[in-house]
């Protein structure tokens, strides 16, 4: 099986290099350590210093400023390799689980089409996620699920997304088994406050999400209707879901408790390096 590269691109020049540097290195060794445990993919990621020069064969990660309204995260370019960009700032440091969120969807699904039948789910009087009747075809997307920075942990000093496993489908739960790399989904096509997952209603041949962006609030069933004629299915969701936001004036719940044990992690694995000396 060929390794897929992945590459860490700034291309806002405002973030700290060492920071990259220690990104990348954690999102290496999260697809090398932990993405292989459930899927079978080999890849490696590297930090790629100069923005206008990407080698051929690596799938970058860009970091920018900012998002054009209702644009997501997950792109296809002219010759439909995958890229992703994330917002990134040099004043609070939740990017680094948005760069791994990207890395993760564009490895298990590279061109964002991949599907997946299993048992249907619905949203009950009381809120619950729960087994519904049928069955539908899930759009697979590794973090959507469980995407909320409250799900995230870290590696050597860096937040990384959780993510699920291909038990998530199962039809199901069975005991010891993972949903999720962290074990936060205890239970197969749940969501996670804060997370949303996009399907085919199989009854009805239309798409459908349910929404759990705010965690304040209930999830919501919505019907998206026939895919549009986007290149990709996932670029097509990703806008949905951006939209959405968009239009509700969602904001981010961020994990401070995590980003500050990260920031206290570096501190010290920084304290304990070799000085370079003459």
């Amino acid at each position: 099986m060929p390794v897929i590269q992945v590459g860490l691109v700034d291309k806002t020049g405002k973030i700290n290099p060492e920071l990259l540097h220690e990104t990348a290195a954690a999102l290496n060794i999260q697809v090398i350590r932990d993405l292989p445990q459930y899927w079978n993919i080999q890849a490696t990621v590297i930090y790629l210093p100069h923005t206008k020069k990407v080698p051929a064969g690596v799938w970058p990660v860009y970091l920018v400023a900012t998002l054009p309204p209702g644009e997501g995260g997950f792109h296809l370019d002219q010759n439909n390799q995958p890229y992703s960009k994330v917002i990134a700032s040099p004043t609070s440091n939740e990017w680094t689980i948005d760069a791994s969120h990207e890395t993760l969807e564009m490895l298990v699904d590279p061109h964002g089409n991949r599907l997946q039948s299993a048992r249907a789910i619905a949203v009950a009087a009381d809120g619950s996620i729960q087994d519904g009747d049928g069955e539908f075809n899930y759009l697979v997307e590794a973090s959507d699920p469980c995407e909320a920075d409250n799900y995230g942990y870290s590696i050597q000093g860096i937040a990384v997304s959780d993510f699920i496993t291909p038990h998530f489908y199962d039809g199901a739960a069975s005991p010891g088994v993972k949903y999720s790399f962290t074990g936060a989904i205890q239970a197969p096509r749940r969501l996670l406050p804060g997370g949303y997952i996009s399907y085919v209603n199989l009854s009805t041949n239309q798409w459908e999400q349910i929404l759990w962006v705010d965690p304040s609030q209930p999830p919501t069933v919505k019907v998206l209707g026939p895919a549009s004629g986007a290149n990709s299915l996932r670029v097509w969701i990703d806008s949905t879901v951006a939209a959405h936001r968009n239009h509700h004036g969602y904001k981010r719940a961020l994990n401070h408790a995590l980003l500050a044990r990260c920031e206290h992690h570096r501190a010290q694995l920084a304290a304990a390096a070799p000085i370079d000396r003459p």
